[in-house]
């Protein structure tokens, strides 16, 4: 069997920001530390974290193929990228993988921010990606000093003229969240948020992110001086729809929907087609023996929890919690035993 047709073992990393002990908790790393080795990790990525170089690949996943050899999964996917991908993601995506997942450990609240829509990141930033994201909470703090939550989307009356105006007056970040709605949230607790979205993550979430590969991200702050492309980026990517409490939660806030289910357990959307086109993912809790959906498309998968083993024609690969692992499009027999939990992240195009 060609290694371009078995799951591969992706090596786990921590990139930018302060934080990071509920990942060191979640990968059983001893001690769980909070420090400045990164509070997030992306997975199974060949995107470059704004400011990276093509010398200097920051955000972009190793993996160790099945023949032992490790690399850049983008210098994985190059030695025969149609074979991994498929000739329907090639010819959607090219070698990009159309999705970037990501960990994400917020010791501390995270900046108020937002991100463009596919339209507008074309037109301000040449950039073929918006930034659609989801959120899933698979943990929280039980050390800080209010239960954790989201800030997600406007409140109802919020124009682009009182957003502009307080952020040019230089009102505090305080003030500008009270703009925003403020969601408490649990494990298991699910948000999608489209591109425009004022959004932070809160304090004491441990989330996986599932997005568009991009990391355009706007953040804002009183311009200083008349450039009208940086005010209307500033301010043009921000949607202004804003709604009631009631609204905002029905808007983001995302309940399981089942895809499949059997004597072997539960698959079902986190994120799916009724969010987005752009992206979806699914997580299966496995009692047994289960098929692994066949997508025409490449995926990556984490496990969430439990144990249990990949099987693939002619082997299989042990699985156990915080395992990350890149499947090529193609795995014949692809099946899944054991008392396991995984997550499955797929790119647009995904059956």
């Amino acid at each position: 069997m060609s290694i371009y047709h078995m799951p591969w073992r992706l090596v786990q990393n921590r990139t930018r920001g302060n934080g990071g002990r509920e990942l060191d908790k979640f990968r059983n790393v001893e001690p769980p530390t909070d420090d400045d080795a990164g509070s997030e990790a992306w997975i199974g990525s060949v995107t470059r974290i704004a400011g990276a170089t093509k010398d200097n690949p920051v955000g972009c996943a190793e993996v160790v193929l099945p023949d032992g050899r490790r690399m850049y999964l983008f210098e994985a996917i190059g030695l025969a990228p149609e074979e991994i991908l498929g000739q329907a993601h090639m010819n959607r995506h090219g070698k990009n993988l159309g999705v970037l997942v990501k960990y994400l450990d917020a010791q501390f609240q995270y900046v108020l921010q937002v991100h463009p829509t596919r339209v507008f990141a074309k037109e301000l930033w040449d950039s073929d990606f918006g930034k659609e994201e989801s959120w899933y909470v698979i943990g929280v703090r039980d050390d800080v000093p209010e239960p954790p939550y989201f800030i997600l989307g406007f409140k109802e009356g919020v124009t682009r003229e009182v957003f502009q105006e307080a952020v040019m007056r230089g009102d505090s970040v305080e003030t500008l969240e009270r703009l925003c709605h403020k969601i408490p949230v649990t494990v298991g607790d699910a948000a999608f948020i489209c591109g425009g979205t004022p959004h932070a993550l809160g304090r004491g979430c441990f989330v996986i992110e599932v997005q568009e590969p991009s990391d355009i991200t706007v953040v804002p702050v009183p311009s200083q001086t008349d450039d009208e492309t940086y005010n209307q980026r500033m301010f043009g990517a921000f949607v202004y729809d804003g709604c009631l409490y009631e609204e905002a939660l029905k808007r983001y806030m995302i309940p399981k929907k089942e895809i499949r289910s059997g004597v072997w357990g539960v698959e079902n959307w986190i994120v799916g087609p009724t969010q987005t086109s752009y992206f979806s993912f699914s997580q299966a809790d496995v009692r047994g023996h289960m098929p692994v959906r066949d997508t025409g498309y490449p995926q990556i998968a984490i496990v969430l929890k439990g144990t249990g083993k990949f099987f693939y024609e002619g082997g299989n690969m042990a699985l156990r919690q915080a395992d990350e692992i890149f499947l090529p499009f193609n795995i014949p027999a692809a099946a899944i035993e054991g008392n396991v939990s995984v997550v499955f992240c797929h790119p647009e195009g995904a059956k």
